[in-house]
């Protein structure tokens, strides 16, 4: 499957491209992105294991708990086994909107309703506050507000649920990162494009929408910087409503399951679930590209590629 032909430019360099040149960057390289069809809890387990990077020490599993029973997170009965397989312990970070996450209590609540106590210990981590980590390169943060614990584990998994998203188009990997590890402060200094992490005041003050995804990326980087190579990324792609899992009343999926993908390069991955929404044959996915398109969903991708923190060039290795 070619990469990065979709959703962008496909005769001019995209801005990304010619800032990438501008700053002597490597656009050549082709990350490898692994896929399974078939979505199962065995081939969870597989794909992590032919990504040959070991989670070792204390593992976090960064996943979304989901705002509601309507909600379409991840079925703790898919993610178990490789819950086991990590002995990971389950993280979230509070939200910075009103429901049923926005307080630790109200978030314990909710992971216990959805199933995830029962297979993992579920860490808010930033129900004792948050820490900063630095930034460098940002143009519209200075640093990131993570929550305090993420720092207490050696090795990060990200576990997301590909699907659509009202303000960012799609989540995948790169959203996982940047709002679900940010503290609330966090996620209101991000929503904001830097202006305030003032949870009361981010609806006043939310940013243009390329800004908000820019500012998406630079806290990835600021992640990415603090963990270097002791972090993965798994998307499974069902569900694929054309709203995120922080919805509590999500519109019903249109289309249907494309699989599980993985790799070491979040960049590379997201691009590949985006690529394959599109050239799906499924009719289905009307709805989702228009989300992705009207929110310039892919923004995300160019920016962080000239970020470095990967590329849109890809190869599919199919499992």
């Amino acid at each position: 499957m070619a990469a990065g032909l979709l959703l962008s430019s496909c005769g001019a360099k995209t801005e990304a491209a010619q800032a990438a040149d501008a700053a002597d960057v490597d656009t050549t390289a082709v990350s490898t992105v692994y896929y399974i069809k078939d979505i199962t809890p065995e081939n969870l387990v597989k794909i992590y294991k032919a990504l040959g990077r070991k989670a070792e020490g204390k593992v976090a599993v960064k996943m979304s708990t989901g705002e509601s029973n309507k909600s379409h997170q991840l079925d703790p009965a898919l993610i178990k086994p490789l819950i086991d397989e990590l002995g990971a312990t389950i993280v979230e970070c509070n939200t910075a909107y009103s429901g049923n996450r926005n307080t630790t209590d109200a978030h314990r609540k909710a992971a216990e309703e959805h199933g995830y106590t029962a297979i993992a210990e579920v860490d808010i981590m930033d129900a004792e506050g948050d820490t900063i980590l630095p930034l460098e390169g940002g143009k519209h943060l200075s640093h990131d507000i993570v929550g305090k614990n993420f720092t207490d584990y050696d090795f990060t998994v990200v576990l997301s649920h590909f699907k659509g998203h009202a303000m960012g188009g799609f989540g995948g990997a790169l959203k996982n990162v940047a709002i679900g590890i940010a503290s609330s402060s966090g996620k209101t200094y991000i929503h904001t494009a830097g202006k305030t992490n003032d949870v009361d005041s981010i609806w006043n003050n939310i940013a243009p929408q390329d800004d908000f995804l820019e500012s998406m990326g630079e806290a990835c980087k600021a992640v990415f910087d603090y963990t270097g190579d002791n972090i993965l990324f798994i998307n499974v792609a069902n569900n694929l409503s054309v709203d995120c899992d922080c919805d509590g009343n999500p519109a019903a999926p249109k289309m249907g399951d494309l699989g599980i993908l993985a790799s070491l390069d979040p960049v590379a991955l997201d691009r590949a679930c985006v690529d394959m929404v599109v050239n799906s044959d499924d009719p289905g996915k009307a709805d989702l590209i228009e989300r992705m398109e009207s929110r310039h969903a892919t923004h995300l991708l160019d920016y962080s590629e000239q970020l470095g923190l990967g590329s849109q060039k890809y190869k599919i290795v199919e499992l």
